[in-house]
């Protein structure tokens, strides 16, 4: 299983786009969890849907322009609705963090992983059954081992850092990639067991 990670936009859309395009097409991503809390995911998928299939994204938009399109498009038509459909379903692999919700937990392949925008906001009964902690607010990436667990914070997209890739592949043998805004690997880090028995504090951490 490969998971994406992508920090905090800042703001920027079209930076945030581009991050998940990689993500979604080169790094073939099952799925991709956006870290900021500013709802910056939500209206760039919009806008983007828009841009692949019109004003109405929407299921039922979809069911209006294929019957339009069956009873009178041409093969050229057909095979553009058809690929702007394609690539709207495969914006659905795009997530936010949970609303209203500190942090996510899930078990990602076979690593048990906290992913949260703020790391400050998570106590360590939270951050008890995590192997690898994903933290979206950073001031660059960095991926540490800190007692029991890794830590990767991502940082906000950018030139240095702001998207990483989880390639899971068993239980003794997961990789993390982190890149910047220019699709260059700048970290890569196989997860091995954390060697340090003790929990130590992270900067930040509660």
């Amino acid at each position: 299983m490969r998971i994406g990670f992508l920090g905090p936009s800042g703001g920027d859309l079209d930076a945030l786009e581009r991050a998940a395009t990689f993500l979604l097409q080169r790094e073939n991503v099952a799925r991709a969890v956006y870290l900021g809390n500013d709802g910056a995911l939500d209206r760039c998928v919009i806008a983007w849907s828009k841009r692949l299939v019109g004003d109405d994204p929407t299921d039922e938009g979809t069911w209006k322009r294929a019957a339009e399109v069956a009873a009178s498009g041409t093969p050229d038509v057909i095979d553009r609705f058809v690929e702007g459909e394609r690539q709207r379903l495969r914006l659905r692999a795009l997530a936010t963090l949970p609303e209203g919700a500190p942090y996510a937990l899930e078990t990602l392949g076979e690593v048990p992983t906290l992913m949260t925008y703020d790391v400050t906001k998570v106590t360590q009964e939270d951050l008890a059954l995590a192997h690898l902690v994903v933290i979206g607010l950073a001031d660059a990436p960095t991926l540490v081992e800190h007692g029991t667990r890794w830590v990767l914070e991502v940082g906000t997209i950018g030139p240095r850092g702001g998207v990483a890739v989880l390639d899971a592949q068993s239980s003794t043998s997961n990789v993390v990639t982190v890149y910047d805004s220019s699709e260059r690997d700048i970290l890569h880090v196989e997860l091995t067991e954390p060697r340090t028995a003790k929990l130590e504090i992270l900067r930040g951490f509660p």
